[in-house]
């Protein structure tokens, strides 16, 4: 549950108006490696930055933001080798361009706390590729 609170302060830290995401990877020694939450690219503003959803490609928040999984594998300093068999809680489960990131990164387990988008074709994407590759999922909820 204390990684999972973790990655609930990282998602504080998202400007995203609508969907706050964090991202906590601990190894197998129970040591955080890395944190990260949904945002843009270091050099880009994100205070002038068009957080809404729009027809316009160049105006949608989805072709600039990186979800919080990416960000805290991007984050990390060390050698990857460091993440094989890690957890990583995440607010949110992830979609299937992070789930193919951290299949990658060597991730053993998903630890997330909502599954809002269950049952949509991305969710389905997913949780076929962590099973397909024997990355463990399963949902928790925080106690208050």
């Amino acid at each position: 549950e204390f990684f999972m609170r973790v990655a609930v302060a990282a998602s504080l830290r998202s400007k995203d108006p609508n969907t706050q995401v964090g991202a906590c990877i601990a190894d197998t020694n129970h040591r955080i490696l890395s944190v990260g939450y949904n945002g843009t690219p270091s050099a880009l503003n994100d205070d002038e930055f068009p957080w809404g959803t729009a027809e316009d490609p160049l105006h949608d928040k989805h072709n600039y933001v990186i979800h919080a999984e990416a960000n805290a594998i991007l984050n990390y300093r060390g050698s990857l080798k460091d993440m094989t068999e890690a957890t990583v809680y995440v607010t949110l489960f992830p979609c299937h361009e992070c789930a193919k990131t951290l299949v990658q990164a060597g991730i053993g387990e998903v630890v997330y706390l909502d599954d809002k988008y269950d049952g949509t074709e991305d969710n389905l994407i997913s949780k076929n590729i962590l099973q397909r590759c024997g990355v463990a999922y399963r949902q928790i909820a925080l106690s208050e």
